[in-house]
C-alpha cells in the first residue's frame, strides 16, 4: 500500500492489475477501510482485464484522520437538517468525492469506471456527477440518495451503529462483542455469516487505525449532504444499481430511488441479499460491474456541457 497527496489531504490506495479493459475505483462505505473490498474480489475484476484501485476515505484507515475537528453533536446536526439548514461540520460528500477525484489525478487516469457501496456508494455517485466526463460508468451498491422521505433503519440498528463501542485495546473482547452483533444484524439471511473471518477482518483494521471519533464524523458528512437527486441528472455514465432484497440498514427502496434518479440506471435487486457483501457473490457482482463497464464502449455517452 501506498499513499498521494489529494485535495489537501492523504489517501492509502492499493492497485491490482494493469488494466487493458481500464480502470476500476473502488470507494468503501461508513467507518470502513480499502480492506472492505477482499482481495479475493478485486482479483476476480484483474481476471476480466481491469486495474483495479482500492483506498481508504478520509477518516478511515492510513488516511488523513480528522481528529482534531469537535465531534458531532448529533441532535444539533438532526435538528439543523430538519429546519432546512446545513449544519456545520468538517466535510461533506461532496469533499470526499473530491478525494477520490484527486486520487484518479494524482495517478494519472483520465477516465474510470466507479463503484460505491453503501456510504461509498454515494460518494461514486456525486463523483460521478461532477465529473461525468471523467466516469465510463458507475455501479452503486447497496446506497441511496439522501431523499428524505425513504425509510431509515429500524431503531434498533440506527442504535448499535451510533452507540460507542469498546476499546479493543481495553476491552478486545467486549469491542468484537459489539462489532460482531451489528455485523450479524445486517448481514445477508440467504448467506451464511462468517463469524471468524468478519472477527480477522476487524481485528486487522483496528491494527491499521482504531478511531472512536471518525464514524460520527462520517454520519455528519452523510447527513450534511442532504437529497443528491438533483445532482444526479448529470450522469451520463452506464450505470448499475446493486441491492440487497433484505437489506435492513439500507431498506431496497433507496437503491429503487437512486436507479429512477439516473437515466437509463439498470437496478438489479439480489435476493437474499442483506447490507453486507457475501463471498458466495463476489462472481455475481463482479459479472455484473464488467457487463456495465462494457456498456460504455458500445453506448458512448456524451456529458452534459
Amino acid at each position: 500500500m501506498v499513499s498521494v497527496e489529494s485535495n489537501g489531504i492523504t489517501l492509502s490506495y492499493e492497485s491490482f492489475g494493469y488494466g487493458d479493459a481500464g480502470s476500476i475505483l473502488l470507494i468503501s462505505g461508513l467507518g470502513s477501510q480499502m480492506l472492505r473490498w477482499p482481495e479475493v474480489f478485486c482479483e476476480s475484476l484483474v481476471a476480466k482485464g481491469f486495474r483495479v484501485i482500492r483506498f481508504d476515505n478520509r477518516d478511515a484507515g492510513y488516511s488523513t484522520h480528522f481528529t482534531n475537528s469537535p465531534t458531532p453533536d448529533f441532535s444539533a446536526l438532526a435538528n439543523a437538517v430538519m429546519a432546512g439548514r446545513t449544519p456545520a461540520v468538517p466535510y461533506t460528500l461532496f469533499d470526499m468525492a473530491e478525494d477520490a477525484m484527486g486520487l484518479l489525478n494524482a495517478l494519472k487516469i483520465d477516465k474510470a469506471h466507479v463503484v460505491g457501496r453503501s456510504m461509498g456508494g454515494m460518494i461514486a455517485q456525486l463523483l460521478c456527477s461532477e465529473h461525468p466526463e471523467r466516469m465510463l460508468s458507475l455501479t452503486s451498491i447497496m446506497s441511496s440518495t439522501g431523499n428524505p422521505n425513504l425509510p431509515s433503519a429500524a431503531p434498533d440498528i440506527l442504535d448499535m451503529l451510533t452507540k460507542p463501542a469498546p476499546h479493543p485495546l481495553k476491552d478486545e473482547a467486549g469491542f468484537l462483542a459489539h462489532s460482531l452483533a451489528f455485523a450479524k444484524r445486517i448481514s445477508s439471511p440467504d448467506y451464511p455469516f462468517n463469524e471468524e473471518a468478519h472477527r480477522v477482518l476487524v481485528l486487522e483494521e483496528t491494527r491499521r487505525a482504531f478511531d472512536p471519533t471518525a464514524l460520527g464524523r462520517q454520519i455528519a458528512a452523510i447527513a450534511a449532504t442532504g437529497d443528491i437527486r438533483s445532482r444526479l441528472t448529470r450522469i451520463v455514465a452506464p450505470t448499475l444499481v446493486v441491492h440487497g432484497v433484505d437489506d435492513p440498514l439500507i431498506p431496497l427502496d433507496c437503491g429503487r430511488d437512486t436507479a429512477a434518479s439516473i437515466a437509463g440506471a439498470e437496478f438489479m435487486p439480489v435476493e437474499g441479499m442483506g447490507h453486507d457483501f457475501p463471498s458466495a457473490l463476489y462472481q455475481t457482482v463482479s459479472d455484473a460491474i464488467d457487463r456495465t463497464a462494457r456498456r460504455w464502449h458500445s453506448e458512448r455517452r456524451t456529458p452534459p456541457k
